[in-house]
């Protein structure tokens, strides 16, 4: 299992993003990344890593990330046009370059609601956004992304299983070939919704998410921090990427990714 070519990669995207580098082992390069925010770093900083150590996904639950299995990357993002209030959007275009990355190698992937990617009710991949307070609006997004089988990885929260691309017959599970693939997906969506002021509908990707998420029109349950659930029909996703839920008696109410602590069949 060849490392990341870090030089290739970089050579690839140098008129996408400021800096590509890759470590071969850190703790969770959303830490990383957050800190070099803190400290000034540029728009459309990125960082790999071949392994993580203490890899995370929302509410602080694990991610396993073992060495050169698959594409432990955060990007740094500096959207001075986009307001606090849409930031919450960005892991829906990020999974929709992550599904666009799967379908390149031949892997049908499908986006379950807010954060993850799922192949054949499995998990490839799972999404972090984190805002990172400053004067300007700047967020870290992260992406774990399974290229190649994991070994023996417990299920995560709500039951549901890692899997990987290769595991899905994937066309190529060259990690450099994907890094660039993905890389290169997430720039020219999120440019249209840095354009758009982070509006799902303005960039054209409303409508993309909506076909390729697999939580819309499925009875759920969204379990929230306070400790209560709601459960009802998972109607549809609005431009800010909330999730729309339809529930017994006629309302509709409406979900915030930031709210959830998950989502899953009721």
């Amino acid at each position: 299992m060849a490392d990341i070519d870090a030089a290739r990669l970089s050579a690839a995207l140098k008129d996408r993003y400021t800096r590509v580098d890759v470590v071969d082992r850190t703790g969770s390069t959303n830490a990383d990344l957050r800190k070099a925010v803190e400290e000034g770093a540029a728009d459309r900083t990125v960082l790999l890593a071949e392994e993580q150590t203490a890899g995370v996904g929302r509410r602080a639950r694990p991610w396993s990330s073992p060495k050169g299995a698959g594409l432990y990357l955060s990007v740094a993002l500096r959207p001075s046009g986009v307001p606090f209030s849409a930031l919450g959007s960005l892991s829906l275009v990020a999974g929709l370059a992550v599904r666009a990355a799967a379908a390149g190698v031949g892997v049908d992937a499908v986006l379950k609601w807010p954060n993850d990617v799922l192949v054949d009710g499995a998990k490839c991949a799972g999404i972090l956004a984190e805002a990172v307070a400053g004067d300007d609006t700047s967020i870290v997004l992260g992406i774990g992304l399974n290229v190649l089988p994991l070994g023996d990885v417990p299920p995560g929260p709500g039951g549901l299983p890692a899997t990987s691309l290769a595991e899905h017959g994937a066309t190529n599970t060259d990690r450099t070939d994907v890094a660039e693939a993905l890389l290169t997906e997430f720039d020219e969506l999120e440019r249209r919704w840095r354009l758009a002021g982070g509006d799902l509908t303005e960039a054209g990707l409303l409508g993309d998410y909506r076909a390729h998420c697999a939580t819309l029109g499925q009875d759920v349950e969204v379990q929230l921090p306070d400790g209560t659930s709601l459960t009802g029909r998972a109607a549809d996703i609005d431009a800010a990427g909330q999730l729309q839920v339809d529930v017994a008696d006629g309302r509709r109410h409406t979900v915030f990714a930031g709210d959830v602590v998950h989502v899953r069949p009721a």
